[in-house]
């Protein structure tokens, strides 16, 4: 199927390893421009690398998501590269889970600062130059236990239910501009970030694996490519009709449709 992203130029967040990578990857299989940050020059390069040899257009852009300059500038030098900026990625930012005593204020300030302030500021600074476009397309990325939250899990599913709802209320703003917004729900996937977890928990990365994989009904992880599949889709002309959505990628973990 052809996903009509050839030429299109996509932005993605924290684009050096995990989902953002693998997600960065897959536009450029799809003949799409990439231009990704990350805060890590060696992590950014090496993706950089890995998507010129695939024949890739790239520009990796070594910024913190979390400041108005550096994000104003990438945006900026993105445009004036490539002359257009068609689809937006949100992904940067972790997942912190904890009981709500253990929370301080600092850290509920952090937590909002970087799942919902910086889609903010990703979105009002690409919006000028989607909307001069007349089309583009917003991805903001939560987790599926967001929409049903357990004992322990804040303050994540707070901010990141929180960029859910952003999305939806955009989606009804912007569809007459032509802007698609949705959501992908990232359920138990196998990045760096669940690899610290398991040095945490003083287990192996097979063993963390292991033993996360017996709630989830598939049985399994999911891999980067999973959610890349189904973000890249969203981005797609045969998704040109899916706005205001939120999709599961969880391997059924959610107890929601």
């Amino acid at each position: 199927m052809d996903l009509g992203l050839k030429g299109k130029v996509a932005l993605v967040t924290g684009g050096s390893e995990g989902i953002g990578r693998a997600t960065a990857l897959r536009f450029a299989a799809e003949g799409a421009t990439v231009a990704l940050c990350a805060r890590r020059a060696e992590p950014l390069a090496a993706v950089e690398r890995e998507l010129a040899a695939a024949g890739a257009t790239v520009f990796a852009f070594q910024g913190d998501a979390n400041d108005d300059a550096s994000m104003a500038r990438f945006v900026e030098q993105t445009h004036q590269r490539f002359g257009r900026i068609d689809i937006l990625v949100n992904n940067a930012g972790g997942s912190a889970q904890m009981p709500f005593d253990d929370i301080d204020m600092d850290r509920w300030r952090e937590d909002v600062e970087v799942k919902v302030f910086t889609p903010l500021r990703m979105i009002r600074l690409v919006l000028p130059h989607m909307r001069a476009q007349k089309s583009g397309v917003i991805i903001n990325l939560t987790m599926s236990a967001a929409a049903a939250p357990e004992a322990n899990q804040m303050p994540t599913v707070v901010s990141r239910q929180a960029g859910a709802s952003l999305a939806k209320a955009l989606s009804k703003e912007l569809g007459p501009a032509g802007i698609r917004v949705n959501v992908a729900c990232v359920g138990k996937i196998k990045t760096p970030q669940q690899e610290r977890s398991a040095a945490r928990k003083g287990l192996s990365v097979a063993e963390h694996y292991e033993r996360t994989a017996k709630n989830v009904p598939l049985r399994r992880l999911g891999e980067p490519e999973d959610l890349a599949n189904a973000i890249v889709f969203l981005c797609s002309e045969p998704a040109n009709y899916i706005t205001g959505t939120c999709v599961n990628v969880d391997g059924g973990l959610s107890g929601l449709l």
